[in-house]
């Protein structure tokens, strides 16, 4: 295939992983072979747990994804399939969604080294090359029509750090030089055109031909929330992916800022929450308690400090990890779900589910598992597991529901979409199958 480098930049990332890890370890502990009370009853939890969810990977979430989306009329992969599983052809194709499914095939590949989510992984990868990347301006197009047409031209800085995230992830997994030439392209677009010189932060939308627009597309509340902690979530985990990979000095600097802005300005110091918009100047704009966002950012926070090698942050981040995971918590219900959202100033929660809030869930806890060793973690990443394969897994006709009721109905959601991907719940499976193969 073109553009693969030479073993030798493989070998350099195993070895720059090696000693990512070493200084983990340092910091941190490992919980998988710290005794605990019952070390080998918590080892039977991990090994349970990493059967079934790899079981759901390879035998129902991959196979749906790739058997059902792959458009072989107008090239890439469809846009939508309702909760029927009736593929809508005509319907847009996200950023998101397009991006997001290069990063999942990527990801298993590089975990399961299986030939066949390669070719997956490098269908999408020549798709988002060839139709999504804006030949003129730089960056990517927020979505696309069925035949591979732009349909909205605007570059939303959340969709932009996909393509870097998934695009850094196919190198990763196969040494792939444009792929990589690509996501630097768009990193030092964000630096350029996005970024608040006076105040920090990212800003969120753009004309094709980047100019700022004030559009809403992520839940703003209002004209004064022109910052929100969902896209610097992403862009850190972005910029995360794109450091691991190309060892780039600027990268690691942006990346040591967004990591100092979750660590000073987006985590509520008292709750331990994050909080979910800003003005520009940082003040908050909302009184949303996103329990989905809270244990995501858990886990991602100390995964980025952990790339940097920087022992002092480390300790800083896996601090504030736990505190997130514990505010987090306040989401669990008796069933082991996760709840979406809680209304601060009026007690009020959503009661129905999604389905990325419990794959996050499952990760965050596990991975607060690993830094504290406590079995409380550990024992809510296996509960919201069983939750999810009783109530979210479709287990007559495959995929995820991506809703469902508080008594556990599947919801009105589509199973595919703009933002309905494979990304939360395979980036799940793939993150437990990583952390207990040892």
């Amino acid at each position: 295939m073109g553009g693969i480098l030479k073993s030798t930049y493989i070998e350099i990332d195993m070895k720059r992983n090696l000693v990512i890890m070493l200084v983990l370890i340092l910091s941190a502990g490992s919980a998988f072979s710290r005794p605990g009370k019952d070390p080998e009853q918590d080892k039977a939890k991990l090994r349970i747990l990493r059967a079934g969810v790899s079981e759901n990977l390879t035998g129902n979430l991959l196979p749906y994804w790739s058997e059902k989306m792959t458009d072989r009329v107008n090239g890439g992969f469809y846009g939508r399939i309702d909760r029927n599983d009736i593929v809508y052809p005509d319907a847009a194709k996200g950023g998101i969604l397009n991006a997001r499914i290069l990063w999942t095939f990527s990801s298993a590949y590089r975990v399961l080294r299986d030939t066949g989510y390669l070719g997956l992984a490098t269908r999408a990868r020549d798709y988002i090359l060839a139709r999504f990347i804006d030949p003129v301006s730089g960056g990517a197009y927020r979505s696309l029509n069925a035949d591979g047409s732009p349909s909205d031209d605007r570059k939303q800085t959340y969709t932009e750090a996909f393509f870097i995230y998934s695009l850094a992830e196919y190198s990763r997994a196969t040494g792939d030089r444009e792929s990589l030439e690509q996501a630097m392209k768009i990193f030092s677009l964000l630096e350029a055109k996005t970024l608040d010189r006076e105040s920090n932060g990212y800003f969120e939308v753009y004309t094709r031909d980047w100019k700022r627009l004030n559009d809403k597309l992520i839940g703003e509340p209002g004209n004064r929330s022109e910052k929100t902690m969902n896209t610097h979530l992403h862009i850190m985990e972005a910029y995360a992916n794109l450091y691991r990979v190309s060892h780039d000095r600027l990268v690691g600097d942006r990346l040591r800022n967004l990591i100092e802005l979750f660590l000073e300005k987006i985590v509520d110091k008292k709750t331990g929450h994050l909080v979910c918009f800003f003005d520009r100047n940082w003040e908050p704009t909302s009184e949303t308690d996103s329990f989905g966002h809270d244990i995501e950012a858990s886990w991602l926070l100390y995964e980025a400090a952990g790339l940097l090698g920087d022992k002092d942050l480390l300790d800083r981040a896996k601090k504030v990890s736990v505190k997130i995971a514990d505010a987090a918590s306040e989401g669990i219900q008796p069933d082991g779900g996760m709840l979406t959202e809680r209304d601060r100033s009026t007690g009020k929660v959503t009661k129905d589910r999604s389905w990325w809030e419990q794959a996050e869930t499952v990760v965050g806890n596990l991975n607060a598992y690993s830094l504290t060793g406590d079995v409380k973690y550990l024992d809510r990443s296996v509960a919201c597991w069983n939750y999810i394969n009783r109530y979210f897994v479709d287990h007559r006709n495959g995929g995820w529901y991506s809703y469902v009721t508080a008594g556990g109905e599947p919801g009105q959601g589509d199973k595919a979409g703009f933002w309905i991907c494979p990304y939360h719940n395979g980036r799940m499976c793939l993150e437990v199958i990583e952390r207990t193969g040892e």
